[in-house]
């Protein structure tokens, strides 16, 4: 069970990391906007994207956050990945741009399959580091 939340939290940490911090600093430097210009998006799609994108983000880090609205941000997030794909194949091609969202998507997939694990198991992804075995030290 320990190994579980260890994927659950190591995959859900780098897609934090990667769609939400990193946006949420970057969104408003000229190459974040010329990337969203570049695949035909108007400049307030990238905003949107970021704001969407921050909160999902929020819903998946917090550990008693409701099943449901974990449930559509994992959806949201399916669909970014897949879109955001699908747009810069449109665009430039095959390329790395294309394979690097579903990578992404692939850890995203990761995070999902074991949050469905410990909800399975009755457990709650908050208690990382709580073992199933644990002893107090104060016990006689």
């Amino acid at each position: 069970m320990k190994k579980i939340k260890v994927y659950f939290w190591i995959s859900t940490v780098i897609i934090v990391l990667f769609e939400g911090l990193m946006p949420l600093f970057t969104f408003n430097s000229e190459m974040a906007k010329e990337g969203v210009r570049h695949l035909g998006y108007p400049e307030y799609f990238g905003t949107i994207l970021v704001v969407f994108k921050v909160l999902g983000c929020i819903v998946l880090i917090i550990p008693k956050a409701p099943p449901r609205m974990k449930e559509w941000a994992y959806a949201g997030f399916t669909f970014d990945f897949v879109f955001a794909s699908l747009s810069h194949w449109a665009v430039d091609g095959m390329g790395a741009y294309v394979l690097f969202p579903l990578l992404v998507l692939g850890l995203l997939l990761i995070s999902y399959i074991n949050y469905h694990r410990l909800l399975a198991a009755g457990k709650s992804p908050a208690n990382v580091f709580k073992t199933d075995h644990y002893q107090s030290p104060v016990s006689g």
